[in-house]
């Protein structure tokens, strides 16, 4: 497995600390976040799924906790908007640059406006997917939502 990713190179280029961990990625995994956090051991609520959605039909990025789901209205008005949904696989994919189960915040093709759910700043250490499936960075929220600029929010 490659550690450098457009996720990795993104992170050392903005000066992030971060450590990367691998773990044994299950295609067949219902929820793919909860399937990692298991594999690491780590809580749950550490462990932050990535996903790709539109506001009014424009890509954002949500971050959350993998045991949470996204609230539509919550996240449509974080950016203002009246109406959101997620976006088709193959539209994530070929926005981000990613594919699905590897799509990370950091490094996307077109970056997306992001929010980060504000539960996620309740933990010294995060763990957010870099940039290939199997392939989780640890590192502190703040420098999750600094290195992003992104918005923290109760999306959840």
């Amino acid at each position: 497995m490659a550690k450098t990713t457009p996720a990795t190179l993104a992170l050392r280029k903005a000066g992030v600390a971060f450590t990367l961990h691998t773990y044994d990625y299950d295609p067949e995994a219902g929820r793919v976040g909860l399937q990692a956090a298991q594999s690491l051991g780590a809580d749950p609520a550490r462990v932050l799924k990535t996903l790709m959605a539109q506001v009014d039909g424009k890509p954002v990025c949500a971050v959350l906790a993998s045991d949470q789901e996204v609230a539509m209205k919550k996240l449509a008005a974080v950016f203002g908007g009246k109406a959101a949904a997620m976006m088709k696989p193959a539209d994530a994919e070929r926005i981000t640059g990613y594919r699905v189960g590897g799509v990370s915040p950091f490094g996307q093709k077109r970056p997306a406006p992001t929010v980060v759910d504000e539960a996620a700043l309740a933990h010294p250490r995060v763990f957010v997917n870099g940039g290939q499936r199997g392939l989780q960075a640890e590192l502190a929220p703040a420098d999750l939502v600094a290195a992003l600029g992104a918005k923290v929010a109760a999306i959840t």
